[in-house]
């Protein structure tokens, strides 16, 4: 079953297809398809997901640096829905 992700980059909608054996998360491919690098993102998440009592604060500092990256209404796909 093919999966696929919707987001909008810099203003502009987009769907990409989605495999978990090559990208971790979502987040991950619509990076990648936008050639975004994410090595110092990740290290950073590493240390909040270390520091942060509880998953909030976690989804909130990847929502904020991707918004801040360009990306908005990131998500995946059901098989009956299309862009």
């Amino acid at each position: 079953m093919a999966r696929q992700v919707a987001y909008t980059y810099k203003g502009q909608a987009k769907v990409i297809n989605f495999a978990y054996d090559k990208y971790h998360d979502m987040y991950e491919a619509a990076a990648a398809a936008e050639g975004v690098d994410l090595t110092r993102f990740l290290a950073m998440e590493q240390q909040v997901a270390m520091t942060a009592k509880g998953k909030g604060a976690l989804k909130s500092y990847r929502l904020n640096e991707f918004a801040r990256m360009g990306f908005k209404d990131i998500r995946m796909l059901r098989d009956d829905e299309q862009v």
